[in-house]
């Protein structure tokens, strides 16, 4: 039944394979129902309200409904979608639903806002025009939009373990480690569960980047239970400790389970943001958040479609249509539960790397989320460093898609290259993607070949410079 469903042998898969790429799918990502209520549940709205109407911030609130939102979305994406794809909170989004949309208006009025996107961009899958804007790019820059997020990803899984940091001053923005050194023991964690996925990947062991998180993770709840190396950040006192763990401190918790708080759900008020800012104001903010969250997903699905090879010849995929109105869907629902704008992660890969093929993965990956608003003690022991070593790997297996980019053609070779080297170094899929569209009309258009350029790729194009121009726009009218 499983099989005839998600048409898994069909695929050239097993369910052995979909269990375990939805287990590391979660794992990989798992990470968003401890971040989330970091971003948007230690932030104040206008009236000085943190998110659900308290004046202190409730963490377990809102991680509960991130999970719940997380879970039940991700099911509905791997039955009707038959996709290995997951969903949950928009990192990147949230921060701004935080600070440039609630500092303006109440928590209910921006997940007015959010509820608002997801319909209209709901509608434009239901009218064809996100399908059809997705068929209008060409087959090599959607090759481009992966092996630049193949880079995104790996650059994450390299700063959010600390292998990688912000320098904080001087011309050089990122450097090795603190100050240019490998510090501390998380360090120690993720290169041992990196060296032990590549060698087990080489070996082509089964199961090669769920066994390199488990691993990684009982060794570092080893080495934090022998030597109590602590957080990075200690937000009781303020300190920075520069050799400890990025986020999650791998010790085995006092509870295991513990009772979710729903009570987020319904909190948002659809037009509330009107009484608060001028309508200019509030169109430019749907604008942001729609242009965002249309264009991340389009390039997650063509980089997840890449690397699940589900690509045909003209680089579409299979059930688009509806894979694209889930996630439209799952804005909506972000809305829906007050806990910003849920959307497809490229963490996904990381099943994808370990096998999955069919929704049955995304289903294994949203019954963990659903566990999770339970067993959320449990979350907290697989820290950064043991689960980013996967983000790494993928990232090169999404890289080896280059070699299809005519590079000799310079309307798809420059256009290619900026979306690759953009999304890593501005840290946003849609900026790589934006440059790339743009650039690709305008070459096209100076070697006189107009007739290349899809007629919606060109509107897509316009829109993506109002994007890019947002701001001087916002000041003109303002």
């Amino acid at each position: 039944m499983l099989d005839s469903f998600f048409k898994i042998s069909e695929r050239g898969s097993t369910v052995g394979r979909e269990v375990r790429g939805g287990l590391v799918t979660f794992f990989t990502m798992a990470y968003i129902v401890a971040l989330n209520p970091l971003i948007i549940g230690l932030s104040k709205d206008a009236d000085g309200k943190f998110l659900g109407g308290g004046d202190a911030p409730n963490l377990a609130l809102v991680a509960a409904m991130t999970a719940l939102m997380a879970g039940v979305l991700t099911i509905l994406m791997g039955v009707v979608g038959n996709y290995p794809l997951a969903l949950a909170t928009g990192l990147g989004l949230n921060t701004f639903v935080a600070v440039g949309i609630a500092s303006k208006m109440t928590w209910a009025d921006a997940m007015g806002l959010i509820v608002l996107e997801g319909i209209i961009i709901t509608i434009l899958v239901l009218t064809g025009f996100r399908t059809a804007v997705f068929k209008a790019v060409p087959a090599q820059l959607k090759i481009a939009i992966s092996v630049g997020i193949g880079l995104f990803i790996a650059l994450i899984g390299l700063v959010d373990a600390g292998f990688v940091r912000r320098t904080g001053a001087g011309p050089v923005p990122v450097t090795l480690g603190d100050g240019g050194t490998l510090v501390g023991w998380p360090i120690v964690v993720f290169a041992l569960g990196l060296f032990l996925t590549i060698g087990l990947i080489v070996k082509k062991v089964k199961g090669a980047i769920l066994i390199g998180i488990v691993v990684a993770t009982a060794v570092a709840v080893f080495i934090e239970t022998t030597l109590k190396v602590g957080p990075l950040f200690d937000g009781a006192t303020g300190k920075v400790n520069p050799k400890g763990w990025n986020l999650n401190v791998p010790a085995m918790p006092e509870k295991v389970v513990a009772t979710p708080d729903f009570s987020l759900f319904g909190q948002f008020n659809l037009f509330g943001s009107l009484d608060r800012v001028p309508l200019i104001t509030v169109i430019l903010l749907v604008f942001t958040l729609l242009l965002s969250d249309f264009f991340d997903t389009v390039g997650t699905v063509t980089a997840i479609g890449h690397e699940a090879n589900l690509i045909d010849r003209d680089g579409n995929i299979p059930n688009n249509d509806r894979i694209l109105l889930v996630d439209s869907l799952a804005a909506v629902g972000g809305g829906v539960g007050s806990i910003s704008s849920n959307t497809s992660y490229i963490e996904s890969a990381a099943g994808v790397g370990e096998g999955a093929r069919t929704g049955l993965a995304s289903v294994v990956t949203g019954v963990c989320f659903l566990l999770t608003t339970f067993l959320a003690p449990l979350v907290a022991i697989i820290p950064y460093e043991a689960a980013t070593p996967a983000l790494v790997i993928v990232g090169f297996l999404m890289m080896t898609q280059i070699k299809g980019i005519d590079w000799e053609d310079y309307g798809i070779a420059i256009p290619a290259f900026l979306t690759i080297i953009l999304m890593p170094f501005t840290y946003n899929i849609s900026v790589g993607i934006g440059a790339g569209f743009v650039t690709h009309v305008v070459i096209r258009y100076i070697q006189g070949r107009r007739k290349d350029v899809h007629p919606l790729l060109l509107l897509v194009s316009g829109l993506f410079m109002i994007y890019f121009l947002t701001s001087p726009i916002n000041q003109w009218v303002g």
